[in-house]
């Protein structure tokens, strides 16, 4: 643990923590600019392809070690990895010293509404480990990921065993959709009308659009959208608060939409039939096992996570079976608050920091 703490305080201290506004400024952001500017991880696209872009975090700074391959959920940009100072996993990741890439998938708009799983699980995650790979001497690759970016890397794993992937950090990947009480509804009325009302929008609209998968977002944290004007007057003096705040705005701000085909499949083999939770992905032309799924696994749940609480996390315990090694671990925060929240860098951030240690040291993580 020695070695590991060290590492842990050198990587939060190139995330950022130590460095950022505690008080004044809250009035700045009624004057339009915000309390702080936004200064992201520098990146770097390594390669285009259709619809992903491979990106390098950093400056070009030399790194050592196995390449780490962030990878977002869908209808999420690459903000979530990198949302500001002190809240940055991918800053508090180049702080180990290893060189850390992301997939970035882009705008999604009515011309893709044809796409699918099949296109992130066979093609998008895969060509992107493998390219990482390649430009690391074929060393294997540690892939950390969040919400269902952790769905699409393990149906990744399972379609294809022979790629370059070492271990999976999964971080508030749900999986069993019946453990999520604000679906409950959803799944009922999906049960009664079989899915046709769903069916027949997200045809016509082509998917789910931007705008409506950030509404979304927002009604699953209803109380903060409500009492956001409250919370702002009694924060003025807080510039450090109001920040954290704007930041998780703009991230909210810029997520994309889904494509049609592939909403249709989330829709009704995930949260209708909630294939996951059984352990394999049915599609019309194939089946997906999950107990194919052979690297380590690191699971974090959020305590306070409202679109995939810890029950709904945990499943992944049962299903993945046929992993090297399975570490489960709870943290505070919401759903994306246990990824980069404020306690993030000493639960989240730390667990992750001793599975990667341990893996790359040959220790079995702990179950």
């Amino acid at each position: 643990m020695g070695s590991g703490t060290g590492v842990l305080t050198a990587a939060a201290r190139a995330a950022g923590w130590g460095h950022l506004p505690r008080s004044g400024g809250g009035w700045a952001h009624f004057a339009g600019g915000g309390v702080e500017r936004p200064r992201p991880v520098p990146t770097t696209a390594v390669s285009e392809h259709d619809h992903w872009t491979l990106r390098r975090y950093g400056s070009g700074e030399a790194t050592a070690g196995e390449p780490i391959l962030l990878v977002p959920p869908l209808a999420v940009s690459i903000h979530c990895f990198d949302l500001r100072a002190g809240q940055s996993l991918a800053a508090f990741l180049l702080g180990t010293g290893r060189p850390v890439y992301v997939v970035d998938y882009g705008e999604i708009t009515f011309a893709d509404r044809d796409m699918g799983l099949e296109d992130w699980f066979d093609r998008i995650v895969p060509g992107a480990l493998r390219e990482v790979s390649a430009l690391h001497d074929a060393r294997p690759v540690d892939v950390v990921t969040w919400s269902l970016g952790g769905t699409l890397s393990f149906l990744a794993a399972a379609a294809h065993p022979f790629l370059p992937l070492r271990s999976i950090a999964a971080i508030a990947t749900p999986i069993d959709y019946a453990q999520v009480p604000y679906l409950v509804p959803i799944r009922a009325a999906g049960r009664v009308t079989g899915g046709r009302l769903l069916g027949a929008a997200n045809r016509t609209l082509g998917g789910v659009p931007g705008w409506a998968v950030r509404t979304g977002f927002k009604a699953t944290a209803l109380q903060r959208e409500l009492t956001k004007p409250l919370f702002v007057l009694r924060n003025l003096h807080d510039a450090e608060t109001i920040g954290r705040m704007e930041a998780v705005d703009r991230f909210i701000g810029s997520m994309p939409g889904y494509p049609g085909r592939l909403y249709g499949q989330i829709y009704h083999r995930l949260l209708l039939r909630n294939d996951l939770a059984r352990g394999r992905l049915k599609l019309s032309d194939r089946s997906i096992d999950l107990a194919e799924v052979h690297p380590h696994v690191l699971i974090v749940a959020g305590g306070d996570d409202a679109i995939a609480p810890v029950d709904c996390v945990r499943r992944a315990c049962d299903v993945l079976t046929g992993v090297r090694s399975l570490r489960f671990e709870t943290a505070p925060g919401s759903h994306l608050g246990v990824l980069t929240g404020p306690e993030a860098v000493t639960t989240t951030w730390r667990y992750l920091s001793e599975f990667l240690s341990d893996v790359a040291g040959g220790a079995v993580p702990a179950g």
